[in-house]
């Protein structure tokens, strides 16, 4: 199995070109190399795939195999790797997900148009009623909601980006207990698929700092899925503007909740690590 090593401020998937190779148990593949000791290491597995109705399907699977509508960090990626490995050449792209269509643009480098330095996602309308995060309770917007979380209660905010998101502000992220808080979030039973957790702190109301916890991958580098409902829930709250940065671990994405057409832009850098062959295909064989 052919791969390719890529991440969105250090968000790293390992890519296969499904126009060239075939997975038979793609959640399997994941989970084998994924591993940062015994594979090749990773937040989980991104299959780039052919589409009757985009110019490619994104599939995406956490390092733990569970598949994932979307993953706005690793949608640039893809949307890197489709430009310069010759998959297509535009430069405006549509991606078949299991969060729907997305519309994406590449920038090229100013000193070398074959390279994409930055892509920018539409990630389309916020879902904000509960049902449709989905969470549990009456129905509405879940906005600065109580939320007991192993007896501690909490004020959330829910969105989802395609996929669940809960929004949490904090006094100091950096310092922020994540590795204990963040599977207590996923597997509360107010969210029946899970949930991704995002700690925010505003600095301002153009920036915010912000720390994740994914379902199925633990706590990543940075998540724009994340970022993007971050975006909304500060804005909702009236704590920022519409346009802002997100200071997140691996690095800053920016961002813009448009009041003309309520879709979410995200723009950042996407990188190509490395490729290589993967021969251990009896791993994943069971």
């Amino acid at each position: 199995m052919r791969f390719t090593k890529m991440h969105g401020l250090g968000n790293d998937y390992i890519y296969v070109n499904g126009f060239e190779e075939q997975i038979n148990n793609a959640a399997a593949v994941a989970r084998v190399v994924s591993d940062r000791h015994f594979g090749i290491g990773g937040d989980g597995l991104i299959l780039i795939l052919p589409s009757a109705r985009a110019d490619c399907r994104m599939r995406m699977f956490n390092a733990d195999g569970s598949e994932a509508q979307m993953c706005g960090n690793g949608i640039r990626c893809l949307a890197k790797y489709v430009y310069e490995h010759g998959i297509t050449r535009k430069t405006t792209l549509h991606v078949e997900t299991l969060a729907g269509i997305l519309e994406l643009r590449l920038f090229p480098s100013h000193t070398n148009d074959t390279i994409i330095d930055s892509v920018c996602v539409r990630m389309g309308e916020p879902r904000l009623q509960r049902a449709q995060i989905p969470m549990l309770g009456a129905p509405g917007l879940v906005l600065s909601e109580p939320l007991v979380v192993d007896g501690k209660t909490f004020e959330v905010t829910a969105v989802s980006m395609g996929n669940p998101h809960c929004v949490v502000f904090v006094d100091d992220p950096q310092h922020f207990e994540v590795a204990y808080w963040g599977p207590r979030f996923e597997h509360h039973p107010a969210f029946p698929e899970g949930v991704n957790t995002e700690f925010i702190q505003v600095v301002d109301e153009r920036t915010f700092k912000m720390r994740v916890w994914e379902r199925g991958s633990g706590e990543t580098l940075a998540c724009g899925t994340g970022a993007s409902a971050a975006a909304v829930a500060c804005h909702l709250n009236g704590r920022t503007g519409r346009q802002v940065t997100a200071h997140l671990l691996g690095g800053d994405l920016e961002l813009e909740w448009k009041a003309s057409d309520n879709q979410v832009y995200m723009t950042g850098p996407a990188v190509e690590v490395f490729s290589g062959e993967w021969h251990d295909h009896g791993a994943w064989a069971q």
